[in-house]
């Protein structure tokens, strides 16, 4: 099977080199992309294909349950490096529904190492414990944490140091909450997107309890 992978990227570089000579050359002069996306590990959200931009138009990160946390050198290097060096100018929370770091951080049951990273989304449920009961559908359960938890993902990057100094120095930079169905293939807007201090305030006041539907809208 590894070999295969071997083959698999002859034949990809090959079919690329064909409908575009200059394709490699392009690509290996420079990475200046204007979007960061921070995703989910999951290998059915293919950052680059879902949006549809080629290799070098999006630097991305991904980890269980696409998070943000402060205190995580590999994502606080990543974000230093999209804002202060790459110079984006989006960084997009993407999410998606179903997610299985998600749905462990709901359950009772443990799953070894894995716990300790997605204290953070249990934390979340906790917190949203009322709301989350109201839905009797466990599915739906678990996709309406998976949107809060993008939403707090946001809040996480705006209060960032790196982000907020970026939009001190009247750096163009906004954050972005998505999320994504692998049942239809679809990116959907939560509309908590920033783009200022004063817009960052606003959606940090915001409960965290409240319904999406509240947030929405609420904050470019």
């Amino acid at each position: 099977m590894i070999s295969e992978l071997f083959d698999n990227n002859i034949h990809w570089a090959a079919t690329r080199t064909r409908v575009d000579p200059e394709y490699f050359r392009r690509l290996a002069s420079q990475q200046a992309p204007s979007y960061l996306w921070i995703g989910c590990s999951d290998s059915r959200v293919p950052a680059n294909e879902i949006v549809g931009l080629d290799p070098g138009e999006l630097f991305v990160h991904r980890n269980v349950a696409n998070l943000a946390p402060p205190q995580d050198a590999n994502f606080l290097s990543v974000l230093q490096f999209a804002v202060e060096v790459l110079k984006v100018r989006h960084v997009i929370v993407c999410g998606h529904y179903g997610c299985g770091g998600v749905r462990a951080a709901l359950s009772d049951e443990r799953h070894g190492l894995i716990d300790h990273w997605l204290t953070p989304v249990r934390s979340l449920s906790w917190r949203c414990e009322h709301e989350l009961s109201l839905i009797t559908d466990p599915e739906a359960r678990v996709n309406d944490l998976c949107e809060r938890n993008v939403i707090e993902q946001v809040r996480q990057i705006t209060a960032n140091p790196f982000v907020r100094d970026a939009w001190r120095k009247k750096q163009p930079l906004e954050v972005h909450g998505w999320i994504y169905s692998i049942q239809d293939g679809l990116l959907r807007d939560l509309e908590v997107s920033v783009g200022r201090v004063e817009r960052a305030r606003a959606l940090w006041e915001t409960k965290t309890n409240n319904s999406r539907g509240a947030v929405a809208g609420k904050h470019r």
